[in-house]
């Protein structure tokens, strides 16, 4: 075993990690309650509420070319 820890240990901690992983994950799941339905007809761009706000019109500003460009 890694790091001379016998197999008893390792299993008690792997378990432990293991639960304590599945409780943050379930506390999360249920603090945020995510909408977890499929639409039947994709939205139309603009209504997804996870999209950038203010993409669209960094997008649509013409550059000026004597400033650099940014990533």
């Amino acid at each position: 075993m890694p790091a001379g820890v016998y197999w008893t240990s390792y299993l008690k901690m792997f378990a432990a990690s293991l639960l304590a992983m599945c409780a943050g994950a379930e506390v999360v799941h249920r603090y945020y309650q995510p909408d977890l339905t499929i639409p039947e007809i994709p939205p139309k761009p603009g209504e997804l509420k996870t999209e950038l706000l203010g993409l669209k019109e960094l997008q649509q500003k013409p550059q000026d070319p004597t400033l650099p460009r940014t990533l």
